[in-house]
C-alpha cells in the first residue's frame, strides 16, 4: 500500500440534518451552516415511517447540490432495522424497510446509504452475519443508484460490526463493489482501535482487512467513554476522551479528507457550524 497521495483542495464537512422541509431544504439549510455534504434519515429513524417521495423535489436538491459542488450525501437507515434480529417477522419488516430506501435513494443517485449492520440477540455473530448478508444481496440486486455503507460499531452487547473482520466477513459475503465502510471515530475507539496514538497502525489494519478502498466516509464524534469501553455516547469535538488534536490529525490526512465527514455530535444547528468552523480552521496548508 503507498501511503502517500494528492492532498485534496476541499474538505467536504457536514452534519444530520431534518428531512422535515424536503431534500433541496436541507441542501439550503446546509449551506447556511458551512458544510458541503450532510446526512438525513430516510425515514423516522425510531421507527419505520417514511414521507411521501416528491420527485420534484429530487431534482431541485440535485440541481442544487450540483450547483454548489457538494460532495457525497450520507443518508442513514433507521436505528430500528435490525437484519438480524432473532424475530423472523421483524427480520422481514427490516429487510423490506431495507429494499425501500435503497429504492428511495435513486431519487438522489449517486450518495451513500450507511445504516447499523445489526444485533444478533444471542442466535451467534455467524448467524447474524449470515441474515445481514442474505438481506443485502437481494436489496443490492436491483442495482440502483447507491453505494452501501456498513458503519463500524462500538462492539456493544450482541453488536455486529465492532470488528474490522467483522465487517470484512459480510462485504465477502455479499460480493459486491458497490459495498463500503463508514467509519465512525466515537464507535471505533470504543471498540479498541486507538485512532488517538495511532491513527496510521488503525488505517493500516483496516486496510489490510478490509481494503481502504472499502472506506467511503466517516463520521466525525467525540466520546464519552475511555478507550476500548463497548459503549456508545457521542461528545462534541474535542470535548471527549478523543480530543481535538485527533480531529486534526483525521482531516488532515492524506487517505481520509476526500471522504465526506458527518458530525453526529450532540449539536443544535449553531452548534455544527461552530463545529465546521472549527474543523476548518485546523486545516493544514
Amino acid at each position: 500500500m503507498v501511503w502517500a497521495k494528492d492532498v485534496m483542495e476541499v474538505l467536504y464537512l457536514g452534519c444530520h440534518l431534518s428531512a422535515t422541509g424536503g431534500n433541496a431544504a436541507m441542501v439550503r439549510t446546509a449551506l447556511d451552516i458551512g458544510a458541503n455534504t450532510f446526512a438525513f434519515f430516510t425515514r423516522n429513524p425510531r421507527g419505520s415511517k417514511a414521507k411521501k417521495e416528491d420527485p420534484a423535489d429530487c431534482a431541485r436538491a440535485v440541481d442544487l447540490l450540483k450547483k454548489e459542488k457538494f460532495g457525497p450525501l450520507v443518508a442513514h437507515g433507521a436505528y430500528t432495522m435490525n437484519l438480524c434480529t432473532r424475530e423472523p417477522e421483524a427480520r422481514a419488516f427490516a429487510r423490506e424497510v431495507l429494499r425501500d430506501d435503497l429504492r428511495r435513494m435513486a431519487g438522489l443517485p449517486e450518495n451513500f446509504y450507511n445504516f447499523h449492520p445489526g444485533s444478533h440477540v444471542g442466535q451467534g455473530t455467524d448467524a447474524g452475519i449470515a441474515q445481514i448478508v442474505d438481506a443485502l444481496r437481494q436489496a443490492m440486486d436491483p442495482g440502483y443508484p447507491v453505494t452501501v455503507l456498513l458503519e463500524t460499531m462500538a462492539g456493544k452487547g450482541s453488536e455486529i460490526g465492532g470488528s474490522f473482520r467483522e465487517l470484512k466477513d459480510i462485504i465477502d459475503g455479499v460480493g459486491r463493489e458497490d459495498l463500503g465502510v463508514c467509519l465512525d471515530t466515537c464507535h471505533v475507539y470504543d471498540a479498541g482501535y486507538d485512532i488517538v496514538h495511532n491513527l496510521d497502525g488503525v488505517l493500516q489494519e483496516f486496510d489490510a482487512i478490509i481494503g481502504l478502498e472499502r472506506l467511503k466516509a466517516l463520521h466525525l464524534n467525540d466520546s464519552k467513554n475511555p478507550f476500548s469501553s463497548h459503549k456508545d455516547r457521542h461528545a462534541c469535538i474535542g470535548q471527549g476522551s478523543l480530543g481535538l488534536d485527533t480531529f486534526a490529525a483525521i482531516i488532515n490526512h492524506p487517505l481520509l479528507r476526500d471522504k465526506p465527514m458527518i458530525l453526529e455530535t450532540p449539536n443544535e444547528l449553531p452548534g455544527y457550524a461552530r463545529e465546521i468552523a472549527l474543523l476548518r480552521s485546523l486545516v493544514c496548508p
